[in-house]
């Protein structure tokens, strides 16, 4: 039987980097495309519950259709899982992010969470980014990162994966030739440099603007960020529980 592809992201239905996830993932099954109307980046993980949610036909610049949502990404991957797409969905792909996510940015990404919204559904969830060099020139270049996703989601369909765990797949940027191979990482250390910028309005009243340098991260053997600084394909295998259980037994002991 024919597998069933939901794609999403978090930039917005007309980001290149969809389109092109799209394309590399046609040739292993149908794909459909249900993606936020707007760009959610740093949205995290959201549930829209207190207003309804619209969905609208539209067409990519190639010409194939999709779906749009004035939701998150999370809320679109609900929507589809939840009955308005009414065939069976069998992965959830969300991407390409023009942005790596590594380290804690997983709780901050819209195009992670939007994964993990799967898993909570009971489907297979993967979340694909780019490491894009903060001074490149002209049109990110998504082709090399769309066919390493079309690679890991044809070996999930051949191997499987309980449905709990998400792949957060981080690209290097560069040609197919340029790309090491691909390593399996645990989550690395990523350094924020958030600065609060306080500015006023034109009637003098304050606001505030987060802001910074772009985060780096800790160049370390066996996690993400030292896999894609070292020009590897990293492929981090999250799961829901976040229970800390090294700590349970510390905490037994507190005597509450």
């Amino acid at each position: 039987m024919e597998k069933h592809i939901l794609v999403t992201n978090d930039d917005g239905v007309t980001a290149p980097g969809l389109m092109s996830l799209a394309a590399a993932l046609r040739p292993l099954g149908k794909v459909t495309v249900l993606a936020p109307d707007k760009n959610w980046s740093a949205s995290g993980h959201v549930k829209t519950l207190e207003r309804p949610l619209r969905v609208r036909q539209t067409i990519l610049a190639d010409g194939s259709p999709a779906w749009c949502s004035d939701g998150a990404p999370s809320d679109c991957v609900a929507l589809a899982l939840l009955g308005f797409i009414r065939e069976k969905i069998d992965v959830v792909v969300s991407g390409i992010n023009p942005n790596a996510n590594i380290g804690h940015d997983v709780t901050y990404s819209g195009t992670v969470t939007a994964a993990l919204e799967a898993a909570i559904a009971g489907v297979n969830g993967v979340a694909v980014s780019l490491d894009r060099p903060e001074d490149l020139q002209g049109a990110v270049e998504y082709g090399p990162a769309a066919r390493v996703a079309a690679g890991v989601v044809a070996q999930l369909f051949q191997r499987g994966l309980p449905t709990d765990i998400v792949l957060n797949v981080n690209v290097p940027y560069g040609d197919d030739g340029e790309i090491r191979g691909t390593h399996i990482t645990r989550q690395g250390l990523r350094i924020y440099r958030d600065e609060l910028l306080r500015r006023e309005d034109p009637r003098g009243r304050p606001y505030y603007w987060i802001g910074g340098e772009t985060p780096t991260g800790v160049v370390e053997d066996g996690t993400d960020y030292g896999a894609i600084k070292e020009g590897y394909v990293s492929i981090t295998p999250l799961q829901l529980d976040l229970t800390a259980h090294s700590r349970i037994e510390e905490l037994n002991n507190w005597g509450l």
